[in-house]
């Protein structure tokens, strides 16, 4: 079976987006080290999965860098990665590698857990990572634990039902001010 990973930056208080969406607050100077963590953890990745409201910006910024001879393997991938988009609102879409899931989010990632592939991770938004934490779908926790506090915003935790214990595999801090702690579901 292939395993779910998601990637996503929080608050030291635990949001991923301010309460108008706003993040502004997020850290931006990754130094090599930090770059390298994320091709290390998405390169067993061959398939991509976003909320629409995360797609809307996600799909075209990656084509857009892709264009510059400069790019790296990294932007090709998020590029050339097969995405799908999970939404309750479009009903076709125009980008290239992608699928629209509209159906039980639990049925639908149970569907591409069991394909063949290699491993699977999720991007966001809110939305649909509260969705994927509540079912427990999650298979390997990353998250970039930004050094700021906002006091408010949108949570990926707020639709549990009860606690979610998860087992710390390891924290590892960057220059930047960036913690990642890497949780599995205990």
């Amino acid at each position: 079976m292939r395993k779910l990973k998601l990637q996503m930056q929080v608050s030291l208080d635990g949001y991923v987006a301010g309460p108008n969406n706003e993040m502004d607050w997020m850290t931006w100077d990754w130094d090599d080290r930090l770059k390298q963590y994320v091709q290390q953890i998405t390169e067993p990745v061959d398939t991509i999965i976003l909320g629409r409201v995360l797609a809307e910006g996600f799909i075209p910024v990656w084509k857009e860098r892709s264009a510059d001879p400069s790019a790296d393997a990294f932007t090709h991938k998020m590029v050339n990665a097969p995405k799908v988009v999970f939404t309750k609102s479009l009903t076709g879409n125009s980008w290239e590698n992608t699928t629209l899931a509209t159906g039980d989010i639990v049925e639908e990632i149970n569907k591409l857990k069991n394909r063949a592939g290699r491993d699977i991770i999720a991007y966001g938004g809110a939305t649909l990572a509260s969705a994927l934490i509540k079912h427990n779908l999650i298979d390997e926790y990353h998250l970039f634990v930004n050094p700021v506090a906002i006091g408010r915003g949108k949570s990926i935790y707020n639709e549990l039902d009860s606690n979610l214990p998860l087992k710390l595999v390891k924290a590892t801090p960057f220059k930047c001010g960036i913690t990642v702690m890497c949780y599995n579901p205990a």
